[in-house]
């Protein structure tokens, strides 16, 4: 079987194509059918690496012209279909999706359409804030920015190889076979030690990636029989062959089947799917070898899944994303299926109104083939690009206005505005059009100890290292000093201490770290080395503050994290090794004569509060959730109950959080959190009069002793 051009066609690569796809599209509708399918990735990549470097060994670039016109061919069989969705997904988002991830996905699409936009999610990944945010509609184009800049990097070390073999009278498979072996062993090494540092932006970042699509272009150079195809179309072959094949469709999906998303990844593991797609592609699966899977990966639907799979790759993702984000739900057996037959539509005709025309060349006239398909390129970049800038232009605008409103309403506060609006008030309920601050800017209503401030350093502490860092806020020469001292959860309460601050003159000293509690109990940290940095992290805050002596210190914290030896899921089994390091950090600071008080951690949504208030508007009641679900046990309780030491306040504020059944999204007409379980900066300044009154008593009982 030969294709259009007369070359030997492998329907064996197209059929694995068609697998790898299918596992992708199959994990994103069900992942509990295929809990690891995110793999097909994986298999794509030793796909392109395999067939880009068989091209570029065949015809080594020689000269710029030969490198350009490389890319051109790449640009014109894979921009068209790639912006026509992007474009489309841009539109669908502002029509259908709410308007809290607008920013987010025009944000993603610019970096999709630049090619970048892995390294963009990868800065989102190690950012504690944004590693929760859903994903965007367009997040998929993380693995095709990965392909792109291995086709713009692969050429020139192929060509570089193929000049420097040529001077040397070296052979140019061999020099390109050393190259790419250290090339593929330095990746390899690389993913696996960031995979286990920092395994957040380890999946994203392309040299970690790296490894997988040159392991298809050595497979390309060491065994030319799988290049040419002769070995696939041998008619006698021995069924070690066919063997092989089929050992490399087994361990695709024993990989597909038995890796879950708690599965560390690349890294190591990503092994066993590439060696599964070299093995099937070294060893060939012809139509004709009824002992190799090759008639299976050569039926006519297969093959057509394979011819069109690109596109699936491009369209499901966005048709999943909007779906659900406006209905508000998982798709549902019918909404699986209306996805998957959509996503089959819209790629049949791509491929064939998109990506067949733009593949082949309208001209013969080489040069002018290229100035077009450089110049429309472009200019359709351009225009992708200018309406994700339209996007975010709009969402700029509704910010600032939502800033003024937000301002104007914490000036005239009120008895039903934020918190004062519970306690047995009979207040008004407030239309979604004026809640503060508005939903599709809730998400950046954070605390200043959030942003890269005082003085242009962050005011985070964070894995792996948890270096220790001290931000000032208020007064800088008050004769009163109130430290903030735990994770998170502390820090969403440097709002609330500002206000009071202005109104006292008092100076706020935060002592604040990413996932890391106050407690010396050993915390489950992802990163390599974490859990030992986070217990020094506290060990150092808390010495510092008994050495400091501050007036107070506030703390608070989210114990979301298991300790070490128990399931990462045991947060019942944890609560009691929590409380005694609770125990042991804070008397060693009140030991110093510093007094400390305790917030109890605030009520946790589980569910992102702007996305679900902006996507049901005036029934953003339907948004609020039980008490009893919401209220998790804070080990902080028992630590201080424990020690029955005067030192020690507990203040709870659940009450202004909750009614005696309910606790609510919107309260007094303020959007209560800026995510799944951080409370919003204007919510935080509407709680400071509560808060008061035990900081106040606290302060008053550092001063009688």
């Amino acid at each position: 079987m030969v294709d259009q051009k007369g070359r030997a066609l492998r329907t064996d690569i197209q059929g694995l194509r068609a697998v790898a796809v299918l596992t992708v599209v199959v994990y994103h509708l069900h992942a509990a059918a295929l809990p690891g399918g995110f793999v097909g990735v994986d298999v794509f990549f030793v796909i392109s690496g395999f067939l880009i470097t068989s091209h570029l060994v065949s015809r080594p670039p020689s000269n710029g012209g030969a490198l350009v016109a490389f890319w051109g061919r790449r640009i014109r069989r894979l921009l068209p279909a790639a912006l026509v969705v992007l474009a489309a997904t841009l539109v669908a988002v502002r029509l259908f999706s709410p308007e809290t991830v607008w920013q987010a996905t025009a944000s993603d699409a610019r970096a999709a359409t630049l090619y970048v936009v892995n390294w963009a999610l990868a800065g989102q990944a190690v950012d504690y804030l944004a590693a929760d945010n859903a994903p965007t509609a367009v997040q998929h184009f993380w693995s095709l920015s990965v392909e792109e800049q291995f086709y713009f990097g692969w050429p020139l070390l192929v060509a570089g190889v193929a000049l420097l073999a040529r001077r040397r009278g070296a052979g140019l498979r061999t020099a390109l076979a050393v190259a790419f072996g250290l090339v593929v062993a330095a990746s390899f090494a690389w993913s696996v030690h960031l995979t286990t540092a920092n395994p957040a932006a380890a999946y994203f970042v392309t040299p970690t990636r790296i490894w997988e699509l040159g392991a298809g272009g050595l497979l390309a150079v060491l065994v030319p029989g799988a290049v040419s195809g002769r070995r696939a179309a041998e008619r006698a072959r021995g069924p070690l062959l066919a063997l092989g094949a089929w050992a490399g469709l087994a361990l695709i999906a024993l990989a597909a089947l038995r890796y879950t998303s708690a599965t560390p990844f690349p890294g190591y593991q990503a092994a066993l799917p590439v060696l599964g797609a070299v093995l099937l592609i070294g060893c060939g699966a012809p139509a004709t070898d009824r002992l190799s899977p090759g008639p299976l990966l050569a039926l006519r639907p297969v093959r057509w899944l394979g011819d069109v799979s690109y596109s699936v790759y491009l369209w499901h993702w966005p048709l999943i994303v909007v779906a659900t984000s406006r209905t508000g739900r998982d798709l549902g057996p019918r909404g699986v299926v209306a996805v998957l037959v959509l996503t089959l539509v819209l790629a049949a005709l791509t491929e064939r109104y998109v990506e067949r025309p733009f593949r082949s060349p309208a001209t013969p006239d080489a040069r002018r083939t290229l100035r077009r398909t450089y110049g429309v390129a472009v200019a359709a970049m351009a225009v992708v690009v200018g309406l994700a800038t339209v996007q975010l232009t709009e969402v700029d605008r509704r910010a600032e206005e939502s800033a003024r409103q937000v301002a104007a309403a914490l000036e005239k506060g009120g008895p039903c505005f934020g918190a004062a609006a519970l306690g047995g008030r009979d207040c008004p309920a407030i239309p979604y059009a004026q809640l503060v601050p508005a939903a599709q800017v809730a998400a950046d209503d954070r605390s200043e100890a959030y942003n890269d401030i005082s003085g242009g350093k962050s005011c985070w502490s964070g894995p792996p290292a948890f270096e220790s860092i001290e931000c000032t806020f208020g007064d800088p020469d008050s004769e009163v000093t109130i430290a903030l001292f735990g994770n998170s959860h502390a820090g969403q309460w440097l709002p609330a201490l500002q206000s009071l601050a202005d109104d006292h003159g008092w100076r706020i000293e935060t002592h604040l770290a990413s996932r890391c509690a106050a407690t010396d109990a050993p915390q489950q940290i992802d990163q390599a080395g974490g859990t030992e940095a986070c217990q020094a992290w506290v060990r150092r805050t808390a010495d510092a503050l008994a050495h400091q002596k501050p007036d107070l210190v506030v703390v608070s914290n989210r114990t979301q994290a298991a300790v070490v030896g128990l399931a990462p899921t045991d947060r019942k089994g944890s609560q009691e090794p929590y409380a005694e390091g609770y125990a042991r950090v804070l008397g060693g600071i009140a030991d110093a004569g510093v007094p400390v008080l305790a917030i109890r951690d605030t009520p946790i949504p589980g569910r992102d509060i702007p996305e679900c208030v902006a996507a049901a508007g005036d029934d953003y009641a339907d948004c609020d959730g039980s008490r009893k679900r919401w209220v998790r046990p804070d080990p902080v309780i028992e630590a201080i109950a424990t020690a029955d030491d005067p030192r020690f306040t507990l203040t709870d504020l659940t009450d202004r959080f909750c009614g005696p059944d309910e606790c609510r999204a919107v309260n007094g007409g303020v959007i209560t959190y800026f995510d799944e379980n951080h409370v919003t900066a204007t919510y935080a300044h509407t709680l400071a009069p509560f808060l008061e009154p035990a900081v106040l008593a606290s302060l008053r009982g550092r001063r009688a002793g």
